[in-house]
């Protein structure tokens, strides 16, 4: 009776959304308008428009080649068998399913990348495909709310309800991508059919959740609907939905044979190290800082700091990648009889333990990343969660796409050749349709289509510009008035931001611009005149002031190529440097090299100085950076030979050219490599 109780109630709630408009916080893809522990609100989706530069030209790819393309794969049942999955669940075709477990997902996030660009562009065409497939899925959905296309194919045809009885089973993952979709797809278009399906299927985890045993319930890996639940409460105010939440993570690691894989070995509360699969890792984190925003629990947020101090000085690579390996065993989850060795993949591994040429870096897990210091951010307005997710999404998960925005990438290694005596398991090509695992393609899909949100945010004080990019923002602040901002610039190639005052409101208020944390020297001028304040690289300066029509804002950030190093604790890039430029990580091709030339050829002198050139690479503007290195002479043959003497000859220079890590893989197969010997 309880549970009927609050369905209508929510039902009713919904119906006065439905009739009034949202506000614009209420609108926004993470909505911590009413989150009582988050600092930061997100803007609206519809409220932030690219203009020109780079992210204009991303969006534009992304519209007319991104989501076309994606959208005709997981259509077509020749390519991708997901939707299919969902019109045999439904009754309205025959056959079996086909296609992994986690299928209905990638279908879910496909469904978000066009709800994202929908509540942009306001694409009639884009509402009308997605009310059609919606048809289909809401018909797929069994009657008490369980919706996994995989078993209830196996329900039509034996007639027996099964659910959650294989611990690597993505029922939770699917629906907490269902979640998210939905209540994208509400906030986007106003509409509740997607989220009429998602309701029941959250009420139905709610009901199952409450009587599962902990052994049962741990049937969820890669979390998604910690997140995803969450993101209902906030759009129902269901109570039940944020005690489903905090239930989740209670129960995790209540069992005995919990793995450090499904990071369940240990209770949450009680994990030391960063451990196991890196995506499951990252969207637990991200779900779980989503809990923390709604309820304050102090024991949520200490862990969650933990665990980003962890990756971030230890596990994480120079491009923000997460999950150096492929395969392995678990660091800690082990003891000394084999028979009781825990695997691990695509995961974490020990500190400093970070291969260059086998690095996984699964796109998901860098998304992931991504997500996690969103949510950091909008707990506590610390810049250096920006700056991680800054350099994620510039390096580790642009690298995931093609720039025409077609093809794929499943891992991001930091170096690849075709001399490697042995063939990984994920392509080094980016590849249209990854059959074994197309999970990563629409998540780097709805990522670009949603980058536009994390640009701007607000609190009680102002507004907060988090991101750099040609782009308008109108919106609201928390005490009434419509502000509306111009940003003009070429970043991430030039750091000169110019920000225009378009409309402002009577009161003051304050502009909070962030420093990154690669920007030494920076300076501002309002109006012509500097504003005398230190600016500390790695947080955020702010400006109050009654602000008005015309006034101009200059951050100006010399941006500067470095030679980075890694701790030399850091085995394999050891006595190796990396270039970085701004928030942009650079890598050396082969196909830049004079022929006969290899990357193992190279050395770069420790005062290497850079010129920049202006590029177009598969018709995306870029700044590659050239220079001087000397020649490390390597054609002897090396087959059967582990080591040699070196050769004190003569040593030559070459002229080499850099183009930005997301770059490689574009103009053709080639070897790679970020990091490169010194020469001091």
């Amino acid at each position: 009776m309880m549970i009927y109780k609050n369905a209508i109630k929510s039902l009713i709630w919904l119906g006065v959304c439905a009739t009034l408009n949202l506000k614009a916080q209420e609108a926004a893809l993470v909505n911590t308008s009413a989150s009582p522990y988050a600092k930061l609100k997100p803007v609206g989706m519809d409220q932030v428009h690219w203009t020109e530069g780079f992210w204009a030209n991303r969006f534009e790819v992304c519209k007319e080649r991104m989501v076309p393309q994606l959208w005709s794969v997981y259509n077509d049942e020749h390519i991708s068998h997901a939707y299919k999955n969902f019109e045999i669940a439904a009754g309205l075709d025959t056959g079996s399913h086909s296609g992994p477990s986690f299928h209905d997902g990638d279908y879910y996030k496909m469904l978000e990348a066009v709800a994202s660009l929908y509540a942009v562009t306001k694409d009639p065409a884009l509402d009308k495909k997605m009310d059609e497939v919606i048809k289909t899925i809401t018909l797929s959905q069994r009657e008490d709310g369980y919706i996994y296309t995989l078993s209830m194919i196996q329900q039509r045809k034996t007639g027996v309800k099964n659910q959650f009885e294989d611990r690597l089973s993505f029922e939770a993952y699917n629906i907490g991508h269902l979640m998210t979709a939905a209540c994208v797809h509400y906030r986007a278009t106003g509409k509740r059919n997607l989220l009429d399906v998602a309701i029941k299927a959250t009420d139905y985890l709610y009901r199952f959740y409450k009587s599962a045993s902990p052994t049962l319930a741990r049937n969820a890996i890669c979390p998604s609907h910690y997140m995803g639940v969450v993101e209902m409460y906030r759009t129902l105010g269901d109570k039940r939905y944020l005690e489903l939440a905090k239930h989740l993570i209670d129960i995790k690691g209540q069992i005995e044979d919990g793995t450090d894989d499904n990071q369940d070995r240990i209770p949450f509360r009680e994990q030391e190290k960063v451990m196991g699969h890196a995506v499951r890792a990252n969207y637990l984190y991200a779900g779980v800082a989503d809990v923390y925003a709604e309820t304050g629990d102090t024991s949520l947020f200490n862990q969650l700091h933990k665990m980003w101090t962890d990756v971030t000085s230890h596990k994480m690579y120079i491009t923000g990648g997460c999950g150096s390996l492929y395969d392995g065993v678990s660091p800690d989850g082990t003891s000394y009889d084999p028979k009781e060795v825990q695997n691990i993949h695509q995961a974490y591994g020990r500190d400093y333990q970070l291969p260059n040429f086998t690095a996984h870096n699964e796109t998901c897990a860098n998304i992931g990343n991504m997500l996690w210091n969103w949510r950091m951010l909008l707990l506590t307005g610390n810049a250096k969660f920006a700056d991680v997710l800054e350099l994620a999404l510039y390096n580790s998960v642009l690298s995931g796409i093609s720039l025409d925005g077609e093809r794929f990438l499943y891992t991001n290694p930091l170096a690849y050749s075709d001399k490697l005596p042995f063939k990984q398991r994920w392509s080094k090509d980016r590849v249209p349709y990854i059959a074994l695992s197309n999970c990563c393609p629409p998540n780097v899909v709805r990522t670009l289509a949603e980058v536009h949100n994390y640009f701007y945010s607000i609190s009680d004080e102002g507004i907060w510009i988090n991101l750099y990019g040609g782009s308008e923002l109108k919106t609201s602040l928390p005490n009434g008035g419509t502000v509306k901002l111009k940003q003009e610039t070429a970043y991430p190639w030039d750091g000169v931001i110019k920000v225009v005052v378009e409309e402002a409101v009577k009161d003051d208020f304050s502009l909070f611009l962030r420093i990154p944390g690669w920007a030494d020297q920076a300076m501002i001028q309002v109006n012509g005149q500097d504003v005398n304040k230190v600016l500390k690289p790695g947080s955020y300066t702010m400006i109050r002031r009654k602000w008005k029509k015309g006034d101009v804002v200059f951050l100006k950030m010399p941006m500067e190529a470095h030679l980075m190093q890694a701790n030399p604790l850091v085995e394999e890039s050891r006595n190796q440097v990396a270039v970085k430029r701004g928030p942009i990580v650079y890598c050396l091709e082969s196909s830049d090299l004079p022929r006969g030339k290899s990357i193992f050829d190279v050395a770069i002198p420790a005062d290497m100085t850079f010129q920049t050139e202006n590029q177009l690479i598969d018709n995306c503007p870029v700044t590659s950076l050239t220079g001087e290195a000397k020649v490390i002479d390597q054609q002897q043959n090396w087959d059967g030979v582990l080591y040699r003497k070196i050769d004190k000859g003569i040593k030559k220079t070459i002229p080499l050219r850099f183009v930005p890590y997301f770059t490689w893989g574009n103009r053709g197969h080639t070897d790679m490599t970020v990091w490169m010997p010194v020469s001091y």
